[in-house]
């Protein structure tokens, strides 16, 4: 049957990395501790094979989705009522961050203005490869800048599974993570992709917002059904909010796949499909890229070149592959995240 779980008994025969013994077959796998607790050796697991069974580069590995020897006594929930991952066995309780809404008499007033700040520029990422690149070029750019991270769908949705993250938390060069539906699990958890941008400006106190999917991107080789498209909802979102919106375009000249090159059909449908206009960020000396993006911005949106320091995000030590193919495979790739995240600044 089509869609069916794809569930397996198994024995976590390591710790770090995660391998887990299914059938007498030793599996890399996955799992979130922030939903299941931690995992030791011994413990006697079920896993979810499917990514691993396909063959699937980003998620190739198994996912755990219950610890049978230790993850069956959870404390209670508080006083959460807001669920996540809802109807599904992994529904869960959460805290959202957005703001509560006040009913005073026939009057119904929220207690932050119903028009976020002007000054809060969002930049719309196409896919989780260009999160750190971005992050990296806003920080050399103006270093006190605040910059935050708000997970959309589109790619994987647990906050705790992305690298990436990690690392920029880790080197404060990311003041935060909130995680907007489907996604599930960051520093502050959502209800909407509106709400998480606006508390983001509201509440944390963030200078720039970049938006955008988890790791790994849905894709079925169509025009329409792919991760790509969360773009258009989020940009949707920062534009109602009257924010400066911005989307790094996602780029490539060596992807073997022509219809993402040197422009990817995913960033020419959401400019043609967007009902409002937005910056794009365009790196210098890409002629031929910025020519298919300027055609496709035609009178609506407005190009905005700019350099990117691939030599310094080089020396960072920061990801530089993406989809097996390096930063000096592929530059134009990481270029258009670059400038994109030069182009932040607080407007206020």
């Amino acid at each position: 049957m089509s869609g069916r779980l794809k569930l397996r008994r198994g024995i976590v025969v390591q710790e770090d990395p995660l391998t887990v013994e299914i059938d007498g077959a030793r599996r890399p796998a996955w799992a979130d501790t922030v939903l299941l607790g931690e995992m030791h050796e011994g413990d006697e697991v079920v896993v979810n094979v499917a990514a691993l069974d396909l063959g699937l580069g980003s998620g190739g590995f198994d996912v755990v989705h219950v610890n049978l020897t230790r993850g069956l006594a959870a404390e209670p929930p508080g006083g959460d009522h807001v669920m996540k991952l809802n109807y599904t066995s992994l529904q869960h309780p959460v805290d959202p961050i957005e703001l509560p809404v006040r009913f005073m008499g026939d009057m119904t007033t929220k207690s932050a203005p119903e028009r976020v700040g002007g000054g809060v520029p969002v930049l719309v990422i196409p896919l989780h490869g260009h999160l750190a690149p971005a992050v990296w070029a806003a920080k050399q750019a103006e270093p006190e800048l605040k910059v935050g991270y708000v997970q959309t769908g589109g790619g994987a949705l647990p906050g705790s599974l992305s690298r990436d993250v990690a690392e920029l938390r880790e080197r404060g060069l990311l003041a935060g993570h909130v995680t907007a539906p489907p996604a599930y699990g960051g520093d502050h958890d959502a209800i909407s992709v509106a709400g998480a941008i606006d508390a983001a400006v509201e509440q944390l106190g963030w200078d720039a917002a970049v938006a955008g999917p988890g790791p790994g991107i849905i894709g079925s080789d169509s025009r329409l059904g792919h991760g790509g498209m969360a773009a258009l909802d989020t940009a949707h979102a920062a534009l109602a909010l009257g924010l400066p919106t911005l989307v790094s375009p996602r780029l490539s000249g060596a992807d073997s796949r022509e219809r993402h090159r040197p422009v990817s059909h995913h960033t020419l449908t959401v400019l043609k499909m967007l009902l409002a206009p937005v910056e794009i960020p365009v790196p210098t000396g890409n002629p031929v890229a910025t020519a298919v993006l300027a055609e496709a911005a035609a009178w609506r949106h407005r190009l905005h070149e700019l350099p990117a320091d691939l030599a310094g995000y080089s020396r960072s030590g920061l990801p530089a592959q993406t989809m097996g193919r390096t930063l000096e495979e592929d530059p134009l790739f990481f270029a258009a995240p670059l400038a994109a995240g030069a182009a932040l600044r607080h407007k206020g």
